[in-house]
């Protein structure tokens, strides 16, 4: 069976990975997490984070039922360095939920006619009415990080977004839409792992894309995109909420609980907060 691309995430991990990154793997058990920093050395107990997911997703079905009789307007937004799980956090957040009341938006490439358009106006065409959830897999800030990494777009194109993206989250807050911004921030050992498992399942292959591959050598222009993304951003407003997701499990209950933690509804039960040594602020977070 052929790879995706040639094989050029092997490749990659074979002959230009730094030496530390391919030891990490290699050395790794299934279960080991890579990250030296990460505060938890073994991936969460499946056992136990069933029991919590299923607690969470409760709590969700109930949020479900207040945005409907309330007509709250929630917007999540998911980001994130690619293979960091947002897609699977999702998923298991709206899992339990009735597509009507919770939906997901993932855009592809800007049209020409959209690329004519001011940058924002194809994200506006997706806010939610009242009594909706929308869930941003990548949003306006595919602007203040891939695009400008890859040359998308031009650095006065970038700035201009960095002084548009705080007004535009301002008119969201007075028009009372809850804004919620999640980061999820994965290692690059454990980004590379990732990106061979799917290289090699046939039923995960159409997850890898060509921004994936030639992204694996980008990773410091990433990191300095993202500092400088959480540094013009980051506000009392709208602030980033960062998750650490080198553990899936773990990375997908801080997620829903930040979410949770940060919204009054209905019938809320005792709802814990985020595990505080893999979620916070932009302090949290580790390039």
């Amino acid at each position: 069976m052929a790879l995706p691309f040639d094989g050029a995430i092997s490749a990659f991990f074979n002959d230009d990975a730094p030496k530390s990154v391919r030891k990490a793997i290699e050395d790794a058990g299934k279960k080991d997490v890579l990250s030296d920093s990460y505060p938890y050395s073994d991936e969460m107990d499946k056992d136990v984070y069933e029991e919590e997911i299923a607690a969470l997703q409760l709590e969700l079905v109930k949020l479900q039922a207040d945005v409907k009789e309330t007509g709250k307007r929630i917007v999540v937004v998911f980001e994130g360095r690619d293979a960091a799980g947002k897609g699977g956090t999702i998923k298991r957040l709206r899992e339990n939920l009735n597509p009507r009341v919770a939906r997901t938006v993932a855009l592809s490439k800007p049209s020409d006619r959209e690329a004519g358009q001011w940058y924002f106006q194809r994200y506006i065409d997706h806010l939610p009415t009242a009594g909706e959830i929308v869930l941003f897999d990548r949003s306006w800030y595919n602007r203040g990080v891939v695009e400008h990494v890859f040359g998308f777009c031009t650095p006065a194109q970038r700035q201009h977004f960095f002084t548009q993206a705080p007004e535009f989250e301002d008119m969201l807050a007075d028009e009372g839409i809850i804004l919620k911004k999640i980061w999820l921030n994965v290692g690059r050992a454990e980004q590379l792992r990732r990106f061979l498992k799917r290289e090699k399942d046939p039923l995960k292959q159409w997850k890898l894309s060509w921004i994936d591959v030639e992204g694996l050598k980008k990773w410091d222009a990433y990191s300095d995109a993202i500092k400088e993304t959480f540094e013009r951003t980051h506000r009392d407003v709208a602030p980033w909420t960062i998750v650490r997701s080198d553990d899936k499990k773990r990375a997908r209950l801080a997620a829903i609980r930040a979410i949770l933690s940060d919204i009054d509804y209905a019938g809320k039960g005792d709802v814990a907060a985020p595990d505080a040594k893999i979620c916070g602020g932009p302090d949290i977070w580790d390039a």
